[in-house]
This record gives structure tokens, C-alpha cells and sequence, in this order.
């Protein structure tokens, strides 16, 4: 296919580590005169970039790719990939279940993409690259060398000129050395490794030569980043007043944290360096002692509440998020009920609640019963919901009549719906629809107002008038524009949500 025209389907699911990893490859795809496509059944390559920190992701894979069978069988130029974490995990069961799949390909592995693909079109053979040091039996020097392969992915980036890179993500970090028992992570990412902090700044540079205004910086365990350089180590709040110098960047923001690993230094670094935002991921896991201990969680409830309080008192304003596992092996209705309680003291912005479901070769997996029966993992998710709705719902009620700075990212999910109805079949729709903005606050809080084009990509002062447990909606007081280098790809909207986290 050499020189003719060629279209890519990349489908991302799981982390923002995921994200960023399916920006990456799309490059080496430009690279190769590949042209993306939203249109999975006139693609060329289709390529799944998966997760598997719970089995429900892995079996959207599986389902996804079943509707390729058909398609496969009638096109001969047809290459269908699965990249990422399942890829690394499962490589023999994707092939077992899906024997029309041609790649497999692990995340410390995506820098040979492109090899991958021109294997399989030169003998249409299956193509395989997948770590051999994630089970940690190689040698060091063996790690070093594959670390500073994949590492060339990141030095290499590139973003096409009409790219969005407004609010962009850089990885700091890679990797987990905590292997709490229910998660899969430290098996598909390998072992824990710090980016040296000169080249994420030179990433950070060259992001805002390009346009970007936000960074967030993505780790598993992204406040434990430490780094040697030139004798002495750059701890994370040291990164972060690199960065804080970067021109062009406005806004920098950090996840996941770990909360057993979390130092005061980084506290007062958020306090103390104007860029960085006073925004918390935080996951707990469980409200619980006992069940944190059966998670081999690195730290206490009481500690956890100790990190929450000295958060609010160094940092002004901070907000916070959590992540919840409900249903994890051996859970009470009294640890359940600890869980409750928990969202109460600590009065989370959001939480992310998830039932717990076995993950293979993870110490709960081998060691533990998987004993709480469905129906009872759904409702304790639906209770920490509700508990959590209840919450947020009053906090923002309480923001009504306040004004707000917000980076504008772009038409709101409603504002674009209404304009493709507009222009493909005509119908008049409320201009309060089509001209729907959205934005975020220092602090992650979603804002949608009415405005116009020229917003996109700056800064806006918004009146908020009305509020739900998830979204802000107000009025814009002032704005300034965004440059035309910033207004890239408008239509991207809303566009950094915070995906599964595993950490």
C-alpha cells in the first residue's frame, strides 16, 4: 500500500496514560501516510488501545473486535491491532478469542508500532512485541535498554499542525512499584521509572511553542517521581517549579497521586507557584482499615483524613477527587458503610466508584475469594453515588452568584449536536445550544456558557448562575480571546475527562 491512501482507527480506552500513548502512535502513523478516520469499517488499520485494570474494559475489547470478523474475512488489506495493557496481559487469549486479529503489542512496546504493521502486510503473518522485563526476571541492563526504547516514543513527539494541543498531557513517569493486591498495573507497565525532569521540560516548551495553555502530568504513582541528575535527585516539587517557569504555559495540573507517598514539599509547591492548579486526584480505595490493609494500601483512614486537612489549610481553594472500590473481596457492610462516611469528612469535588472484579496474576486474584455476590457490589455503587451526588450538588449550589476563571476548550457535547443537526439536516435549533461553550477552573470544576469561536482557547471570566452535582453554567463577564494557534481543532470540546485510574 505503498504510496496509495491509507486510514487508521484508533480506539482508546482506560487511563489518561492511555490517551497519551494513542497521541503518540497516532504520530508514528502520520508518519507512515496514515490518515485517521472515525469510520472503523472503511479503516485500513484498526488499532484497540486497551486497559485492563477491570474486566468490563476487556470485555468491551472482545466485543469490539468481534464486529470486526466479518470486515476481516471480505478485506484483504484489512490489519486489526490490540495495543496496550490487555495486549501485554493476554496476547495468547486475544489470538485464542479473536483469530483475526493480526498485531498484538504491550505499552512498553508501541515505539515498534509501525515495524508491527509492515510485518504483517509484507506476510500477513501474526506480529508480536510485547515486554520481556515486566515480569522483572531480566537483568537491570535489560530493563535499561527496553526503559530507553519506549522512552524514544515521548522524545519523538511531534504534533500535526492542526492538532489540539491546548490542554496536553506529558508523562513523567512510567510504571508502579506499589502492587496493591487487586491491580494488574505493575504487570502490563513493568517497574517504576522517573523521566529525566530536562526533557519534560523541553516537552513542556515545545507543547507551548505549539499552543498548549495546560499540562497535566501523568504518572501511576505521579507525586513519588524522583530523578538523579548530576549527582542529586529532583524530587517532584522541584519539577513542578521547572515547569512553573515554562513560557506560554498557564495552568499545570498532576495525576495520580498516591496518597502513602504524598510529601508536604508538593503541598507548598501548589501553593506556593502560580501555575500549578489547586486540583487533587487522590484515590482511597475503600473508607476502611481492614480493607485497605487486605488491598495493601501504603497507608491508614486516619492518614488519608491527616493528607485531606493539610491539603485545605496549605492550599487555598484546593479541590478534590477520589477513586472507590466497592465489593473488594472480604467487604463488610460496616467497611462499606466507613466508605460512605468517608465522602462525608472528606467532601470530595468527585468521585470515580467502581465494583471490584478479579484481575489475573494479582495477589487478590490468587489469594482471596472474589465473595460479594453482583447485586450487592451495584448497590454500594449506587449508594457512594448518591452519597456523593448529594454532596456535590449542595457545594456547587453554593457557587451560584460567583465568578470564576475558566479555560475555554471548546463547544459543549450539546453545542455540537445542535450544529451537526444545522448542517445535515437543516433544523433551526436555540443559538443558547449551538453557541454552548465549556470550559474548566483551576480547581477542574466544569463550566458551560454562551459564546463565541474566538473564546476558544482563552481565558474567560464566567458569572455562575446555575449548578448540577457535575457542572457549573453561567455567564461570560470578560474574555480574552485565544490565539488562532490555541483555537485548533475547536470541535474537541470537552476533552480531558479523568478516566479509570488504577493507583
Amino acid at each position: 500500500m505503498k504510496g496509495e491512501s491509507k486510514s487508521v482507527y484508533l480506539e482508546t480506552m482506560g487511563c489518561q496514560m492511555n490517551v497519551l500513548d494513542s497521541e503518540l502512535v497516532m504520530g508514528q502513523l502520520r508518519a507512515m501516510g496514515y490518515a485517521p478516520t472515525d469510520d472503523m469499517t472503511s479503516a485500513n488499520l484498526v488499532l484497540f488501545n486497551t486497559c485492563s485494570v477491570r474486566d468490563h474494559a476487556e470485555q468491551k475489547v472482545l466485543s469490539r473486535l468481534g464486529n470486526l470478523r466479518k470486515p476481516k474475512e471480505e478485506r484483504d488489506d484489512l490489519v486489526v491491532g490490540v495495543i496496550g495493557c490487555m495486549a501485554e496481559r493476554d496476547p495468547d487469549g486475544i489470538f485464542s478469542k479473536m483469530p483475526h486479529v493480526d498485531l498484538v503489542c504491550g505499552p512498553s512496546e508501541l515505539n515498534k508500532i509501525p515495524a508491527l504493521i509492515e510485518e504483517v502486510q509484507d506476510g500477513r503473518d501474526r506480529a508480536v512485541a510485547l515486554s520481556q522485563s515486566l515480569s522483572r526476571k531480566s537483568t537491570p541492563v535489560a530493563r535499561a535498554l527496553e526503559y530507553d526504547s519506549v522512552e524514544a516514543l515521548d522524545l519523538a513527539r511531534d504534533p500535526a499542525p492542526d492538532e489540539n494541543v491546548l490542554q496536553s498531557y506529558i508523562r513523567v513517569q512510567r510504571g508502579c512499584d506499589k502492587f496493591c493486591t487487586f491491580c494488574v498495573v505493575p504487570f502490563t507497565r513493568g517497574a517504576e521509572r522517573s523521566r529525566p525532569a530536562s526533557q519534560i521540560v523541553d516537552e513542556a516548551k515545545m507543547l507551548a511553542d505549539r499552543g498548549a495553555k495546560e499540562i497535566t502530568l501523568l504518572g501511576q504513582t505521579v507525586n513519588s517521581y524522583i530523578h538523579q541528575e548530576n549527582g542529586r535527585a529532583v524530587p517532584f516539587a522541584d519539577l513542578l517549579g521547572r515547569l512553573n517557569e515554562v513560557s506560554g504555559i498557564e495552568r499545570i495540573r498532576f495525576v495520580t497521586s498516591y496518597p502513602g507517598d504524598f510529601t508536604t514539599d508538593i503541598l507548598e509547591a501548589m501553593r506556593d507557584l502560580p501555575k500549578v492548579c489547586e486540583y487533587l486526584h487522590l484515590p482511597v480505595q475503600s473508607g476502611s482499615d481492614p480493607v485497605l490493609q487486605r488491598m495493601r494500601r501504603q497507608y491508614s483512614v486516619s492518614q488519608y483524613i491527616e493528607l485531606v486537612d493539610k491539603a485545605r489549610e496549605l492550599v487555598p481553594g484546593v479541590e478534590l477527587a477520589s477513586d472507590f472500590i466497592v465489593g473488594f473481596c472480604g467487604e463488610t457492610e460496616e467497611e462499606h458503610k466507613a466508605s460512605v462516611a468517608l465522602i462525608g469528612r472528606c467532601e470530595f469535588k468527585s468521585i470515580f466508584v467502581f465494583k471490584y472484579s478479579e484481575r489475573p496474576a494479582t495477589v487478590a486474584d490468587k489469594r482471596m475469594a472474589d465473595d460479594i455476590p453482583d447485586n450487592v457490589k451495584r448497590r454500594r455503587n449506587q449508594e457512594l453515588l448518591v452519597a456523593q451526588e448529594a454532596l456535590a450538588t449542595l457545594a456547587n449550589q453554593q457557587r451560584i452568584g460567583q465568578q470564576v476563571e475558566v479555560l475555554v476548550e471548546g463547544y459543549s457535547k450539546a453545542a455540537l449536536k445542535a450544529q451537526e443537526a444545522e448542517q445535515t439536516r437543516g433544523e433551526e435549533v436555540s443559538w443558547r445550544r449551538s453557541d454552548q461553550l465549556v470550559g474548566r477552573t483551576r480547581s477542574d470544576q466544569i463550566v458551560v456558557f454562551n459564546g463565541k469561536a474566538e473564546h476558544i482557547g482563552g481565558f474567560a471570566t464566567v458569572r455562575i448562575d446555575a449548578a448540577t452535582a457535575l457542572t457549573l453554567h453561567g455567564e461570560i463577564i470578560v474574555a480574552i480571546p485565544g490565539t488562532p494557534q490555541s483555537r485548533r481543532a475547536p470541535s474537541r470540546g470537552a476533552s480531558l475527562p479523568v478516566l479509570d485510574s488504577a493507583s
